[in-house]
């Protein structure tokens, strides 16, 4: 189901011991803290240019770099907020993808096989990560209060997986950054290394545009198709059922952005 045309459309993303809740303007995170209360942050977004917010494929890089900026905000307002990079096991995954990423990259295979085994290699460590962590357990969390915000119902009868998750996105990321990394294997070594950032940037434009895309025309066929690998990320590694403590910590951080929206949840 679609958010309401009254609705205030929302996006998350899960802590170690929280959620971040945040509309296009204002932000609100929620965690446990280590005496067991709900602790509570919240502030407005950086106003971003109209010629940024308009614009297609910058557009949506703006709002991945935005989320990126809020992170230190929210320590420095939230220090008993754990980012999920803090986790040990996190860091382990991103740390093993960097490492297979270059040897794969050092072999004799086609480029464009190395390409998409670097992809895929750079994602099933930090999924092995997820399931069944914490971070899966609040990501549910933030996944149930804001369907139940958008549905008028009760979180806890709310699918852990959403239509607008950013899992969405993982499929067109891989098509976009394998593309973008095979045109670059073709440069002079000297040059590949910038090309390659201005590759990965152009690749998360795309992703974004893709996203975007498919939630315009979620019934189509071909939307239906790109979604897919995304609900099953969701399903078998990314989200969890939440326990009551992590959705009452979700629906903390749903409730103080709605209040600075002017809204109410039903």
């Amino acid at each position: 189901m679609s958010p309401a045309k009254d609705k205030v459309r929302l996006g998350g993303m899960a802590l170690q011991n929280g959620i971040l809740v945040h509309s296009f303007d204002h932000w609100a995170a929620a965690v446990r803290g280590g005496d067991g209360e709900v602790k509570l942050a919240s502030g407005r977004k950086p106003d971003l240019p109209d010629v940024v917010t308009a614009t297609p494929l910058l557009r949506g890089v703006a709002r991945m770099f935005e989320i990126v900026y809020l992170l230190p905000t929210i320590k420095r307002n939230l220090p008993e907020a754990r980012l999920p990079m803090e986790s040990p096991g996190m860091g382990a995954a991103l740390a093993g993808s960097a490492v297979l990423a270059h040897v794969i990259r050092r072999t004799r295979l086609h480029p464009a096989t190395v390409e998409m085994v670097t992809a895929g290699a750079a994602l099933v460590p930090a999924m092995m990560a997820l399931r069944g962590s914490r971070i899966a357990g609040y990501h549910g969390a933030e996944h149930k209060a804001i369907g139940g915000y958008e549905k008028d119902g009760a979180p806890v009868d709310i699918a852990k997986e959403h239509e607008r998750c950013g899992s969405h996105m993982v499929g067109p990321l891989l098509i976009a950054s394998t593309a973008g990394n095979l045109l670059v294997s073709r440069l002079p070594a000297t040059r590949r290394g910038p090309a390659r950032l201005v590759a990965s940037v152009a690749a998360m434009g795309a992703a974004t545009e893709a996203f975007a895309w498919m939630q315009r025309h979620r019934e189509h066929p071909l939307a239906r198709a790109m979604q897919r690998p995304g609900y099953e990320l969701q399903r078998v590694a990314a989200t969890r059922e939440p326990s009551a403590g992590e959705l009452e910590v979700a629906e903390a951080a749903l409730h103080e952005v709605l209040r600075l929206e002017g809204a109410q949840a039903a």
